[in-house]
């Protein structure tokens, strides 16, 4: 790389953490470990990151309460989980956060850069795009911006909430197959990320609900379509 990218890792086995940084770190990246989520949100403030990898079960702070800190100060930095929890409750809770991946313990350090790359490919694509600007009802769609507004009143979305809406408004008053979403956005459509998607339509659903004449409905095993009067770009 170039340029090097830098990842926040928070990981409190001391052993395992110090493994992934230096395997990292010999892949190109540069990676600050931090042993618990308080130690990670100060390294967040004071430095630049371009993605986050966060155990979630960690001392002072979990990781979950840790992404949250993050998304409120920068919704748009991807997010990583990293877990022995296999429980379906919990990885969706992740999703809810706004997480862009969630790995369970034990991993592969190949599958870790595997997933990194992924999401740093889609991040750079996205920035590399012309602008993109949507009109969907009453509302204004800002794809580079991430920004949706009506009357006045601007609401910044996350990264998968303006992927995933940018999809929806490119197919308006079609079918957007759920496949095609998923690893479009999410690269593999298996059980968690399409729950994930299903978490972040109820969320798309919410954001646009001043307007009545938009609506996104289910489309029963294939995917969902955005109803518009207006769809331009």
């Amino acid at each position: 790389m170039d340029d090097k990218l830098r990842l926040l890792l928070c990981e409190d086995d001391e052993n395992l953490g110090m493994l992934l940084r230096e395997y990292l770190q010999a892949k190109g990246y540069t990676a600050e470990l931090c042993p618990d989520g308080e130690a990670g949100y100060k390294a967040f403030l004071k430095n630049k990151f371009d993605l986050c990898v966060l155990d979630v079960m960690m001392p002072k702070k979990d990781g979950f309460t840790l992404a949250q800190e993050i998304r409120a100060a920068n919704a748009e930095i991807p997010i990583i989980f990293l877990t022995a929890k296999t429980l379906k409750e919990d990885i969706l809770e992740g999703f809810k956060i706004g997480a862009d991946d969630y790995i369970t313990k034990p991993f592969s350090m190949e599958e870790l850069t595997f997933r990194i790359e992924a999401i740093l490919r889609r991040v750079r694509g996205k920035k590399n795009r012309e602008s993109s600007v949507y009109k969907i009802g009453r509302f204004v769609f800002d794809t580079q911006k991430q920004i949706l507004a009506i009357d006045g009143k601007q609401t910044k979305l996350t990264t998968k909430e303006s992927e995933l809406l940018g999809l929806l408004c490119a197919h308006a008053n079609e079918i957007l197959q759920r496949d095609f979403a998923l690893k479009t956005i999410w690269i593999d459509d298996n059980y968690f990320n399409a729950r994930s998607m299903d978490v972040y339509i109820t969320k798309l659903r919410k954001h646009l609900k001043e307007d009545s004449s938009i609506e996104i409905i289910n489309i029963h095993g294939k995917g969902y379509k955005l109803i518009t009067p207006d769809a331009e770009v």
